[in-house]
């Protein structure tokens, strides 16, 4: 059974597009199979990984869309009464990384904002809109049966909307993206009031007989948090300097104190040994990642993590090679970690326990 991993902060800048593609390659290369969706508006995860700085990438992006479904036409039988029936996406293989594929995003996809609003007012209108809610779920389950997925990751927008809220309330389990500043601390007291509304929307969207008796049926609610990614803070001498460190100690102690407590509270958490065993302390910080620096353009123009980018893709030599390479064999073991305590606590076991 697929499980769906929904990369979610609504502050932007936090790497969540560059965190989707590092860690869904690592899945990969640990044999799992692995759906990347870009839901965000932007298309940048998108842009990453079929590139698209070159008029031979543009032409080539516009002859995908011209013969390929993507995430706006795929739900478009459901929002725009089309007189056909939701089918798996034709999702493109990641070149470069065997069992890796991608769900391409739409700028239109912004379009189905209101309608999806509305359609999740749960008033007396919603008759005429039952399909909606439920649709998105029903896509994403049917792609990921043809291409026999292990994980969908779900790259959000950074927005608080009727999309990001559906997107959220139907995933699995969900990750929150930081970086160490101010923001991020005012964005995980956000996430501590909107989250448990949204939950409450969710389970009472569940138990309406017209919304489980739709087309597309709504799920049942079945989110769990796994943790925190501290991102892009700066390195000096091998260790983070004091202003982020500060930060750092914030951003976790928000999540420890604010956020963790009112997810609990919701259950929307794993039990708390199943944390413990991977060794997942109580802001849940799965893993720190330092500022890539000048790996991330070359990552981009590559459309290669920045752990797997060649000694030729870096066009470095001497002490500035040597020096990259082991800032790569870092990223490496980070996302390799990383991807293993994903693995450890969306199995099968730990999920049974929390339902």
């Amino acid at each position: 059974m697929v499980q769906k991993i929904a990369l979610f902060n609504h502050k932007g800048g936090v790497s969540k597009t560059t965190t989707t593609f590092n860690l869904g390659w690592m899945l990969a290369s640990k044999g799992k199979r692995v759906i990347l969706v870009d839901t965000d508006p932007q298309c940048n995860l998108t842009g990453m990984v079929l590139g698209d700085e070159t008029e031979d990438d543009e032409a080539r992006l516009e002859n995908i869309y011209n013969t390929t479904s993507n995430i706006k036409t795929g739900l478009a039988p459901a929002f725009e009464s089309q007189p056909r029936a939701i089918e798996a996406i034709d999702c493109i293989p990641v070149q470069g990384r065997d069992g890796l594929f991608l769900l391409p995003g739409n700028v239109g996809f912004a379009e189905y904002e209101v309608t999806l609003g509305i359609a999740q007012e749960l008033s007396g209108s919603i008759q005429a809109l039952k399909n909606i809610p439920g649709s998105i779920t029903d896509l994403f389950e049917k792609t990921a049966t043809k291409f026999n997925a292990d994980y969908i990751l779900i790259d959000m927008s950074p927005s608080l909307g009727s999309i990001n809220q559906n997107l959220l309330m139907t995933s699995d389990f969900f990750l929150v993206p930081t970086t160490a500043d101010f923001f991020s601390v005012m964005a995980i007291d956000s996430l501590a009031k909107v989250l448990p509304r949204w939950y409450a929307w969710a389970k009472t969207a569940s138990s309406l007989p017209i919304l489980k008796d739709a087309a597309y049926p709504f799920p049942n609610v079945t989110l769990r948090f796994l943790g925190i990614i501290v991102q892009n803070y700066r390195i000096i001498r091998g260790k983070e300097t004091a202003a982020f460190q500060t930060w750092i100690q914030k951003v976790e102690e928000a999540v420890s104190n604010k956020l963790v407590p009112i997810l609990r509270h919701n259950n929307m958490m794993l039990p708390a040994i199943v944390y413990t065993e991977q060794g997942i302390n109580g802001s849940l910080t799965l893993t720190k990642i330092s500022n890539f620096n000048s790996l991330i353009a070359l990552s981009q123009e590559h459309r290669t993590p920045v752990y797997d980018l060649t000694p030729e893709q870096l066009r470095q030599t001497g002490i500035v090679l040597e020096r990259n390479q082991k800032k790569q064999d870092e990223f490496r073991k980070t996302f390799s970690d990383l991807a293993d305590k994903i693995i450890a606590l969306t199995s099968t076991s730990n999920y049974a326990v929390s339902a």
